[in-house]
């Protein structure tokens, strides 16, 4: 018997498996991008479906899950995978237009401190989201916007990070987990840093949620922002999240919006806006109710879970696909850092053909993701991939590297190196 067989009869989260919905023969190794539907994500979103259809509009006061107080009760069972207070979390928005609301909330520039500090490795989106916003304060981006160096092109160093913090820095925006390389970032070092300079301080959450405990609110950390759809499990597009510590709760929402309203005036129609406690304040819009509601069910299985077995699970799984590929596909560069400490939940793999090898594996029954120009991505999640999963995996990655296809590549590991 295989190590992953012993791993898997051995494993506390081997029952939550089969709650999800996957083709047989297949292995999803795209949970980083997508997660899989679960059957309790389903049953959630036809309960609030149900709601619709029996109620009326009186589902935003009746039935399970009043879609009134919806936000407010997800929020408050999601506090505890942020390391957050249940009033410093809300269920709302998409990772760009909670960072819109944020930056139009904390963002202050003056004479003296005017500039955005982000990362020239951050996700394209981030980055349009800061440059138009300060085109909006009246800054040109090309001066306002600053950018930390990676020196091999995937990972990024602390120091770096400090150095870039000038003085004409007022905030700094973050990922959490770099999405190509998988790095995670030292958040607690880096908001200790910042504010050590007068800077503030938001990280983009979306490749960490879910796939490990955080403890936002006790390092410090001014905001955050993130989705639901990749780790969380609660469907494509599903509704985003954002975090703001409770130090700022004292600022207007720089875009204010009905929902954010305090809901005991919320109906006055009083065209005084009236801001909610806490982060509910920070919410625009009404809340998109069958967005939500397969989180309800998401999230559920991560209360049972535990967010400490999922990241146990986690790093077991990536350091055996590591390991694998290592020994049996060599000429794989793993470009992600070594450390448990500095990764999250998924494996980068560089080589010239990456973008083929992906085609290949979708071939082979094997869910991956490539981001180009030379990056495999591969992340197996802890609620629905078997330690045999892995193995069986690496073998047929294996198969397709010494495939006629790819025998003229197998000796340019150095070019990614």
């Amino acid at each position: 018997m295989s190590n992953a067989h012993e791993w898997d009869q051995r494993d506390v989260m081997a029952k939550f498996k089969t709650e999800f919905y996957q083709p047989n023969g297949q292995i999803y190794m795209d949970g980083n991008s997508l997660g899989l539907m679960s059957t309790r994500a389903e049953k959630t979103l036809m309960e609030l479906m149900g709601s619709w259809k029996s109620h009326g509009i009186d589902g935003w006061t009746e039935g399970g899950h009043p879609w009134f107080t919806l936000a407010e009760d997800l929020s408050a069972r999601m506090a505890p995978l942020v390391g957050a207070k249940p009033h410093e979390v809300m269920v709302t928005g998409s990772i760009t237009s909670n960072i819109h609301q944020m930056l139009a909330t904390v963002f202050q520039p003056t004479k003296q401190r005017y500039a955005i500090l982000v990362d020239e490795l951050n996700f394209p989106s981030d980055i349009y989201a800061v440059e138009s916003h300060l085109s909006l304060r009246g800054l040109d981006p090309s001066v306002a916007l600053k950018k930390v160096k990676s020196r091999d092109g995937y990972t990024l160093k602390l120091e770096d990070v400090v150095s870039e913090m000038t003085e004409e820095v007022a905030l700094v925006l973050l990922p959490s987990v770099l999405y190509r390389s998988g790095q995670l970032l030292p958040i607690r070092e880096i908001t200790e840093a910042a504010h050590s300079k007068g800077i503030l301080v938001g990280f983009d959450l979306a490749h960490s949620i879910g796939a490990l405990p955080h403890e936002l609110s006790d390092a410090g950390v001014d905001f955050a922002v993130w989705c639901h759809y990749k780790y969380m499990n609660s469907g494509p597009g599903g509704t985003g999240g954002l975090f703001i510590h409770e130090r700022h709760h004292h600022l207007m929402p720089g875009n204010a919006g009905w929902f954010g309203s305090d809901k005991a005036k919320q109906f006055d129609m009083d065209h005084h806006f009236s801001k909610a406690e806490g982060a509910g304040a920070y919410q625009i819009g009404t809340p998109n109710i069958f967005s939500m509601a397969p989180l309800l069910g998401s999230v559920e299985l991560f209360e049972e879970a535990g967010i400490k077995n999922v990241r146990e699970k986690s790093l077991q799984l990536t350091n055996l696909l590591r390991g694998l590929v290592a020994r049996e596909i060599p000429e794989l560069v793993d470009v992600t850092p070594r450390d448990d400490a500095n990764r999250g939940g998924h494996i980068a793999l560089a080589h010239p053909e990456a973008a083929r090898i992906c085609k290949a594996l979708k071939e082979a029954g094997v869910i991956p993701d490539f981001r180009a120009p030379n990056i495999i991505r591969l992340a197996p999640i802890a609620f629905y991939t078997s330690f045999s999963d892995v193995e069986e995996m690496v073998g047929r990655l294996k198969k397709i590297m010494q495939e006629e296809l790819y025998k003229n590549f197998t000796n340019n590991r150095n070019v990614v190196a």
